[in-house]
């Protein structure tokens, strides 16, 4: 990757739909508070029964043996490129140390499962700095998918960040599926403007719940148009596409239109070599639309193009992996396992 892995997925963010499922102690600030999407945020002022409310984690002041520690289930999971442990506002109440372990187990887990998993540190016990995003690289490269936060030896982290690489299970991903999902390892490559908000909202799970939980650009006062370019979960054959303006009443754009391209055949820069998928189309202001696609080509990445600005809340491709994909996407998943969790899996799930 040639990206800084700040700039990968957020692997464990609420929006993914990642959970935190246990903490040893959540005493002065639920442990919910670390996966959320948003900056954190402080009001001096505000003081509950238990002393000052922190947009965080914190646990009560240790007075014996132990560290305090957090199980976060990824809402992907994935290889982890990098961690940020954000301490912001935790001024004196911060962890002086802190490092992350991870776990690869299958199912849905309980808590009980969970603590007797075989746990691997991807980050060391490492040195933290309070009113700061703490930010540590991680060089293991197997599919994870939980982490556990654990803080030396008590104190308060406002986010946990674990920007990766998506790495979805191949056994969901026979029929069709949105290929362009973030939670089966679609991403944003590129776009041409960010303003409000990021067009990799745009993939995520679910319906938006307002215009902030889309893609919104800044008013065009000049000539051209407003784009997002997609790199596919992997390489398939869209069928058809949901385009969503929901919330988007007077910022909507007028017209879109999807390309699309085969990067193993032809570069992105080949502008002959994309195609097709929907003409430019009118769209309507707060509304869901379904387009059925005649391309039968197979495709590696998306263009959306906006006319000629505006935003969306949604966008969804539906389609089938290619033969090719489906086997790569196996392999992938397959050598991305550590052992432990490959010894729990039934040699005739792991058939292509």
């Amino acid at each position: 990757m040639t990206l800084q892995f700040t700039g990968l997925p957020d692997l464990a963010s609420r929006a993914l739909g990642g959970s935190v499922t246990a903490a040893n102690d959540e005493l002065f600030a639920q442990r919910e508070n670390l996966i959320r999407p948003e900056a954190p945020f402080f009001d001096p002022n505000e003081f509950g029964h238990k002393g000052k409310v922190y947009d965080g984690w914190e646990t009560r002041r240790r007075r014996d043996e132990g560290h305090d520690w957090a199980i976060v289930r990824l809402g992907a999971a994935g290889i982890v490129h990098g961690v940020v442990v954000d301490t912001a506002y935790f001024k004196g109440n911060y962890p002086p140390f802190v490092s992350i372990e991870a776990a690869s187990v299958e199912g849905y887990p309980s808590i009980d499962e969970l603590a007797n998993a075989q746990w691997h540190t991807i980050v060391e016990k490492s040195p933290a700095e309070g009113d700061k995003a703490n930010a540590y690289a991680v060089t293991d490269r197997h599919r994870w998918t939980h982490v556990r936060l654990s803080i030396y030896p008590d104190g308060g982290v406002a986010r946990l960040r674990v920007h990766g690489e998506v790495v979805p299970d191949p056994r969901f991903l026979g029929g069709t599926v949105d290929l362009l999902a973030a939670e089966n390892g679609g991403q944003l490559v590129d776009c041409s403007d960010a303003f409000y908000a990021s067009p990799a909202n745009i993939i995520l799970p679910g319906r938006a719940r307002n215009m902030g939980e889309g893609w919104e650009n800044s008013r065009r006062r000049g000539g051209g148009n407003d784009f997002a370019v997609f790199e596919l979960a992997a390489a398939g054959h869209p069928r058809h596409v949901e385009i969503d303006t929901s919330y988007y009443v007077g910022n909507a754009p007028g017209w879109v239109s999807l390309r699309a391209i085969d990067t193993r055949k032809a570069s992105l820069d080949d502008a002959d070599a994309w195609f097709d998928v929907l003409a430019r189309t009118a769209v309507q202001p707060d509304t869901r639309h379904r387009f059925l696609l005649d391309s039968a080509n197979a495709a590696t990445h998306l263009r959306l193009d906006v006319y000629p600005d505006g935003g969306l809340s949604r966008l969804r491709l539906f389609g089938e992996l290619d033969a090719d994909a489906l086997t790569q996407a196996h392999q992938r998943w397959w050598g991305g396992l550590p052992a432990d969790h490959r010894a729990t899996i039934s040699t005739d799930e792991t058939d292509e």
